[in-house]
């Protein structure tokens, strides 16, 4: 009976790292269906082989860099207590991994493999865990410092800002840096439709993130006493807020119909845990009709060749998420209270600085040092063929 506290907080996080690892099949199918035919091989292999290096960047530097542990010591220790630290690590990890996974759905259709292998290593290694420690750590006394300032920490339960915002400002510093496809834009101003080339495996990967999203929100607790049904409800409430403004200003565009619910549940993790559930639906809704208007004007206006929208979706709907927590979660709007608006507002000002600085000199020195993206023949051909030397239906092919 004296372990059974432990064991049960080891299963719980140990659901909840499989729950978000089974995401990372939801990045994939969704990338897969938004691309063209010619990309869907590439789009599947770029999530499995950044997730194993993320997992070997982030057991040897990543975690060590944002809490000061690391795993070089003798399986004895690590087993203590169940091996609650390992499987905390596992949960992390997946948080983590989640940062290249969204760089990956911007930068698609045109980056070469190797050189986003070793940008994973460093965005894992570095850039995302220094400002996850600044965060959820009290690096620096950064958190002291906002709530001797203004009264409160800055909180983000789930990841608006330290997982969303940063990999969505990380992608955006990576597309700026790849350009647009070949043929995106014209020089006359027209621009060329490339529309998604499988709707039914675009909603497979939007449901799995759903679904998983649960997990990655309701078992943030950690801990299986500290679980909050209120954490599932708002979950719940922004999903659908989010669903329901993306399919009303998208026009029933499954694109944005599918992304809608994503970018609910992107708004609400930071504050999930402090919302009432109107505030959460008002979140969700908000960042539903932040992706669909912002997403417009990247891809037309700004001529931004941003495949996935990862820097709406998860950039700008992260950014949102962190600010929505110092007003919803006020006790005058029904949440719980314990948050500042003012604290949100630097702590998310903070994290966007430090990814998309982290991310422009990342891909930049290696845009210097080894190129981005493939050649204009070689993205004509497709990366499946280009990189992996088969496509989705090789049996086209061979019929030919």
């Amino acid at each position: 009976m004296e372990k059974l506290p432990t064991s049960s907080d080891v299963l719980f996080v140990l659901l909840g790292a499989i729950m978000i690892l089974a995401m990372h099949a939801g990045f994939a199918f969704l990338e897969l269906g938004t691309v063209r035919r010619k990309n869907q091989v590439n789009a599947l292999a770029k999530i499995l082989s950044d997730f194993a290096v993320s997992t070997v960047a982030y057991f040897g530097i990543g975690y060590t860099v944002a809490y000061g542990v690391h795993f070089f010591v003798p399986a004895t220790q690590m087993a203590a207590n169940n091996g609650y630290e390992l499987v905390k690590f596992f949960f992390l990890l997946t948080f983590a991994a989640a940062i290249p996974a969204i760089v990956s759905g911007g930068i698609a259709e045109r980056a070469k493999f190797t050189p986003q292998s070793i940008a994973t290593l460093f965005l894992v290694g570095f850039i995302y865990p220094f400002f996850e420690g600044i965060a959820w750590n009290n690096h620096f006394g950064f958190q002291d410092w906002l709530k001797a300032a203004y009264g409160a920490n800055f909180h983000d339960f789930a990841g608006s800002v330290v997982v969303h915002a940063v990999g969505g400002w990380i992608g955006l510093a990576a597309v700026l840096h790849l350009g647009p496809r070949h043929g995106r834009y014209r020089k006359e101003g027209g621009i060329a439709a490339h529309p998604p080339s499988s709707i039914p495996f675009l909603a497979l990967g939007a449901w799995i993130l759903i679904v998983g999203w649960f997990g990655f929100n309701v078992m943030s607790a950690q801990r299986l006493d500290a679980m909050s049904g209120l954490v599932a409800m708002n979950s719940l409430m922004a999903m659908v807020g989010g669903t329901l403004v993306a399919s009303a200003l998208g026009k029933n565009d499954p694109g944005f119909l599918y992304n809608g619910p994503l970018a609910g549940l992107v708004a609400v993790c930071a504050g999930s845990d402090v919302m009432h559930p109107l505030g959460a639906f008002v979140v969700g809704g908000v960042a539903g009709g932040l992706f669909v208007g912002m997403f417009t004007v990247t891809q037309n206006r700004w001529k931004i060749d941003d495949v996935l929208g990862v820097w709406p979706l998860h950039g700008l709907c992260g950014v949102w998420g962190g600010i929505a927590c110092g007003i919803f979660g006020q006790t005058a709007l029904g949440g719980l209270g314990g948050v500042s608006f003012m604290a949100q507002l630097i702590g998310t000002v903070l994290g966007v600085a430090i990814a998309f600085s982290g991310g422009w000199v990342v891909y930049g020195v290696l845009k210097r040092t080894m190129g981005l993206r493939l050649d204009q023949e070689e993205e004509y051909q497709g990366a499946d063929l280009t990189l992996h030397k088969i496509t989705a239906t090789p049996e086209r092919e061979s019929s030919w």
